[in-house]
């Protein structure tokens, strides 16, 4: 790791974007522009963000904004790892930092089934978007079968505590689940003293 401004300068960003527009769909393409950014160089993540875990990927939250309006949260996927097929409920980025994971996008019939809409691969510095008026549904794996894949997400509200939905493997049915998070400590972004003492020397 080198250092971790990129994750503080990117949060500033999306701070004052989140307090300023209120407009949907500029707000994912001004935010997906700002994540670009940040997944284009990949060593700023610390390690303890990054490992995987052999059992299931790993949720860890990076950031919280203070009132809840958006996350930050890196999602570390072993080989074969995947989700089941879930929803957000609200507006998500993801951006690829390492590797590559393939999203199998639905969408719900007015009866409440799910038709499958098609796949979408992300590789490293790829940002994609999710939402209900976009679609938000889908099912994401891991693409590489003999390592880690690494993505950035962003969401509009506190993932980890919002109520949303699961979908059963065979009847779709759809289940109420809160996902929570892997860690239980976030990156300290705001220690700058390292490198304000470097800047004096």
């Amino acid at each position: 790791m080198t250092s971790i401004s990129p994750l503080r300068d990117f949060v500033a960003d999306m701070t004052r974007l989140v307090r300023t527009e209120s407009d949907e769909n500029s707000l994912l393409a001004k935010g997906s522009s700002f994540l670009e950014r940040l997944v284009t160089d990949d060593s700023w993540l610390p390690d303890a963000y990054a490992e995987p875990d052999p059992n299931s990927y790993r949720q860890n939250l990076l950031w919280c904004d203070p009132l809840e309006q958006f996350s930050v949260v890196s999602f570390v996927w072993g080989p074969g790892q995947t989700t089941p097929v879930h929803d957000h409920t609200v507006w998500g980025l993801i951006g690829m930092l390492r590797g590559s994971e393939v999203g199998e996008n639905f969408s719900a019939a007015p009866d409440g089934t799910l038709i499958k809409t098609g796949d979408e691969v992300l590789t490293q510095g790829m940002v994609s978007a999710v939402s209900p008026s976009i679609g938000d549904i889908h099912k994401v794996s891991n693409a590489l079968s003999d390592r880690p894949s690494i993505s950035i997400h962003v969401y509009g509200a506190n993932i980890g505590a919002v109520r949303r939905h699961v979908f059963d493997a065979e009847t779709r049915t759809p289940k109420e689940f809160i996902s929570g998070y892997s860690n239980e400590a976030v990156p300290n972004l705001f220690d700058r003293s390292a490198e304000l003492r470097d800047a004096t020397e």
